[in-house]
């Protein structure tokens, strides 16, 4: 009786779930804006007490004057903490906090090419990708609950929260955005690089580097990122609608100067 009442309970959150992503693709969310805020708070305070920050005001003032002109189109108070380590990644979270590698720097070559990570990893909080997976793997285990886990992200089960959020392996499980939402991501971001005033060209040149520096890659059907090759094409048919935002966003005085 328990366990049909639970599954009654469930089938019903599943129907008063269901949105629709920025590109029109249903989701499934059944977390609170407020629980994935208090998830993204918690990871990054379990970061940034983990991992070396980088101390250079030089960097520090180049990063976030790329983050400053991405997150002003969007709105929100964003807190951006640069980590001193070596791997080229970066990543946003629910609550407004933003992570960027010094490894990254290397392989995004100028503030375009920053802005094209910064642009796609924002794109994942605002497109709620960390809420349809944390809603997925909680459908499947049904009396799951991530929230609490993340609360106490040293257990086991707080590890896997943030896998969920998408922080990888030292952090959480194997747990990678789908390519439905890498894709996403993508576009959504290169609109939001061009409204910010940054070239979406570039977008293009940062893939090619990080194919370069990637070494070996997977083929894309054993990968839940798409193949660089997919990603560029995709960008490129993109490109005219963004090319034109950029255009709109000089037009209206937005010309970042990041060095």
């Amino acid at each position: 009786m328990q366990t049909k009442l639970l599954s009654i309970t469930l089938f019903s959150s599943l129907l008063l779930s269901c949105a629709t992503s920025p590109t029109g693709r249903s989701q499934l969310l059944m977390m609170s804006d407020s629980e994935m805020e208090q998830m993204g708070v918690q990871s990054f305070a379990t970061l940034k007490k983990d991992m070396t920050i980088e101390q250079d005001p030089a960097i520090n003032a180049y990063v976030r004057c790329v983050t400053t002109a991405i997150t002003n189109e969007v709105g929100g108070d964003w807190e951006v903490v640069v980590f001193k380590q070596p791997s080229a990644n970066a990543f946003a979270l629910p609550g407004r906090k933003i992570g960027v590698h010094t490894g990254l720097l290397a392989v995004a070559q100028n503030q375009d090419q920053l802005a094209a990570v910064l642009g796609h990893e924002v794109a994942h909080v605002l497109a709620d990708h960390s809420n349809e997976r944390v809603s997925h793997q909680t459908a499947v285990n049904q009396g799951l609950s991530i929230t609490q886990a993340v609360l106490n992200p040293q257990s086991e089960l707080g590890q896997t929260g943030m896998g969920l959020l998408g922080l990888g392996t030292q952090y959480g499980i194997i747990m990678p955005f789908s390519r439905a939402h890498e894709s996403e991501a993508d576009i959504y971001g290169l609109d939001l690089m061009a409204k910010a005033g940054f070239d979406p060209q570039e977008s293009v040149a940062l893939w090619i580097n990080m194919g370069k520096a990637g070494g070996e890659t997977p083929p894309e059907f054993m990968s839940t990122h798409p193949a660089h090759e997919t990603r560029i094409t995709d960008l490129q048919k993109q490109m005219p609608k963004a090319l034109k935002l950029r255009k709109q966003a000089q037009a209206a005085g937005k010309n970042p100067q990041c060095k």
